[in-house]
């Protein structure tokens, strides 16, 4: 079970930074579609902060069970957050935060599992 806590913790972790990037270097796309769902200019940085902080606990879980637990919370948190703005903003874009959302529920419960 802890083979599949590393893997699902270790992408999700992968994702988060990939996305942070984006976020932080303030690519053209990215922010166009935050802004698309009200996000202004000045919150994205600090969203990519947020995702850098979830990567770093999911990680860091993996040798203290605790912080893998608050990060996966947080970083469905995150996701569901992000699916709440989608939803309100009648942006159809709403398949990817879901996605990661279930597999941050997937990490969560992983790392429950092999505590």
């Amino acid at each position: 079970m802890f083979i599949a806590t590393i893997i699902v913790s270790a992408l999700m972790a992968l994702v988060l930074i990939s996305s942070a990037a984006g976020k932080l270097q303030g690519k053209d796309a990215i922010v166009q579609q935050m802004g698309n769902v009200g996000v202004t200019g000045k919150m994205i940085p600090a969203l990519g902060v947020i995702e850098i902080a979830g990567a770093i606990g999911l990680i860091a879980g993996l040798f203290w069970a605790p912080i893998g637990i608050a990060a996966a919370i947080g970083v469905i948190l995150y996701f569901v957050g992000a699916v709440i703005a989608h939803v309100r903003a009648h942006d159809s874009a709403i398949a990817p935060p879901a996605v990661l959302a279930l597999v941050a529920v997937a990490a969560l419960v992983l790392r429950v599992l092999s505590a």
